[in-house]
């Protein structure tokens, strides 16, 4: 399960952030992640649960934004969002000439402290 290491950077960034400031704890941290990340909202979820005692997240709530897969087709020209996690061909034409847009996202989008 690669989200607990991943987990464990997100965790680590917020408490450098968090610390920089001057704060002794973070109340909630909100992650904005995509569809074709390749990461499991639901297994990030329990690393995070499982990593935070101990730690100034130990309180805190865990909020992700799952971001559809989205792109452009080369061949028709049409833009496509889908809730896929794995899109190889165009929803609309079927051509295999595509550019995801969106859908590859890993970002930390908000933090409360206190």
């Amino acid at each position: 399960m690669h989200e607990a290491s991943i987990m464990q950077s997100v965790m680590e960034l917020a408490v450098g952030k968090l610390e920089e400031a001057g704060y002794k704890k973070v109340d909630s941290i909100t992650l904005r992640i995509g569809g074709a990340s390749g990461i499991l909202a639901d297994s990030l979820r329990f690393a995070f649960e499982a990593l935070k005692p101990g730690t100034p997240l130990e309180e805190a709530m865990l909020h992700i934004e799952e971001v559809p897969v989205g792109g452009v087709c080369a061949g028709c020209g049409g833009s496509f969002s889908t809730p896929e996690r794995f899109v190889f061909s165009c929803p609309m034409c079927g051509d295999s000439k595509i550019r995801l847009t969106q859908g590859r996202e890993l970002d930390i989008t908000g933090m409360e402290v206190s």
